[in-house]
């Protein structure tokens, strides 16, 4: 691995650090504790995934072991968002088969352009947003959860979620063809 893909891949988990943890110092914590992890670890990375995708996993792990440290963390329980009639997720909000990650060619899901597309479409979301989302679809908080940590209502949440689904939609489609 060149410095300049390490460089460029921490930057791109402190982002995500930072967005969820709403805590510069914590999240420079959480990011270096899994960099290390994966340096310890890099004989267990059976390379059956891209290396950011296997480091972003125990940051995502980091992230979620501090958060039930600081009791903020509930089991998990589904989103039902009954106006949901976005094409790339179910009536639960949740991708659909044939729109999955994990259903894809991994060519397609792992190819560069797909990802600088989709953080690019991410970035553009609102915060509040893209905040809402990535803990829903990343780190898979309850929406209860979410309420808490962002102090929404339900309804608002509901919302925020249906509005970043539509945008990255809009955005992943338009991009992307």
């Amino acid at each position: 691995m060149q410095s300049a893909q390490l460089v460029e891949i921490r930057e791109q988990m402190l982002k995500f650090a930072r967005l969820q943890l709403r805590d510069e110092t914590v999240a420079e914590d959480i990011v270096q504790e899994a960099l290390l992890s994966a340096v310890k670890n890099i004989e267990n990375f059976q390379r059956q995934s891209a290396l950011k995708t296997w480091v972003f996993a125990i940051l995502k792990n980091k992230i979620i072991d501090y958060l039930r440290q600081k009791d903020r963390f509930v089991v998990e329980s589904d989103l039902v968002d009954d106006d949901n009639d976005n094409s790339f997720f179910d009536q639960h909000g949740h991708w659909k088969a044939e729109y999955s990650p994990e259903n894809l060619p991994e060519s397609a899901v792992y190819s560069d352009e797909f990802w600088l597309v989709f953080e690019t479409c991410l970035t553009h979301l609102p915060a509040k947003q893209s905040r809402v989302f990535m803990m829903r679809e990343y780190l898979d908080y309850s929406a209860q959860d979410i309420c808490q940590e962002v102090d929404i209502t339900s309804s608002n949440l509901h919302i925020l979620l249906y509005r970043a689904r539509l945008q990255l939609q809009h955005c992943l489609t338009h991009k992307l063809h």
